[in-house]
């Protein structure tokens, strides 16, 4: 099995008519992700490699029965497909721009968590199950199905962890890229029930960064829920208070809140093993083979 997206999954393309949505769109039809609609406002009735386009996500979700959508549509926007979206009952929702403003953020936020929506990002590059089907960006040569399931904040670490897996012979079951903006449409904590009843995954990776307190709510749930083994990297440990650094939701507050000694410490203490690198990552898993 795996989480959020299979080989059942039927996806919607917000932007397909565009550069990215064309481009990407092309790569995961290759990969085999079941594409069944694009949508780009006034330019229904047109098609792109063969996927009909509509004018809106609901007129997409009603004539394919899509359950998920990915938006390749500018950060400006972001809130419009994504309501749009949410708006017409579509479970799965994953916005990869980056710098969704955060008054646009807020508003999206609240919206889902009433809504029957998962949101996924801003600043994702998707989701993928390797062997099954993929929404996003991600150069899915990297990925091999099998049993590590992955949630990053970064996509850069990310890759590096999948790509030294798979040059070690381990699979993934599933690879969530949350997204590094300061807000979210969702984190850790929302994954790891999913991959703790997963039947596919049996060890969980975490690749968090500094700033926010997102690894530290998911360290208090971990302690109570989890019980599969759980990796977490915390990048940015050397980054100086007060400083954004690439993320917008990456910085330490002038009193420590946010950094990286204290989300490993929180970590640590609910059983999660510390890696100090995505090679330290590796080998952890190697030794529990």
């Amino acid at each position: 099995m795996s989480i959020l997206i299979d080989e059942n999954t039927k996806l919607i393309i917000q932007g397909i008519t565009g550069r990215e949505g064309t481009f990407h769109g092309e790569r995961m039809i290759a990969y085999g992700t079941k594409v069944v609609a694009g949508v780009t406002p006034g330019k229904g009735g047109q098609d792109v490699f063969g996927v009909p386009v509509f004018d809106t996500v609901r007129e997409a979700g009603e004539a394919t029965g899509a359950n998920a959508s990915v938006l390749f549509v500018p950060a400006k926007f972001t809130a419009e497909g994504a309501y749009e979206a949410i708006d017409a009952g579509i479970p799965l929702v994953i916005t990869i721009a980056e710098h969704v403003p955060v008054h646009d953020m807020m508003g999206l936020y609240h919206l889902a968590k009433k809504s029957s929506s998962l949101l996924i990002g801003p600043n994702s590059f998707g989701v993928i199950s390797p062997g099954k089907s993929k929404a996003g960006f991600m150069h899915d040569s990297i990925f091999t199905q099998g049993g590590v399931g992955i949630m990053s904040r970064s996509a850069t670490n990310c890759y590096e962890t999948v790509f030294l897996l798979t040059g070690q012979g381990i699979g993934q079951s599933t690879v969530i890229g949350i997204g590094g903006d300061m807000i979210p449409g969702s984190t850790f904590i929302d994954f790891l029930p999913m991959f703790e009843s997963d039947p596919q995954t049996r060890i969980i990776v975490m690749i968090g960064e500094i700033g926010g307190s997102d690894e530290e709510i998911a360290a208090e749930y971990i302690r109570s829920h989890i019980k599969k083994p759980v990796i977490a990297l915390i990048a940015g440990k050397n980054a100086p208070r007060g400083t954004y650094m690439g993320h917008a939701g990456a910085i330490v507050s002038a009193d420590g809140t946010g950094s990286a000694e204290n989300k490993e410490e929180k970590l640590s203490q609910s059983g999660v093993i510390i890696a100090e690198s995505t090679e330290h990552i590796i080998n952890i898993i190697k030794d529990m083979q």
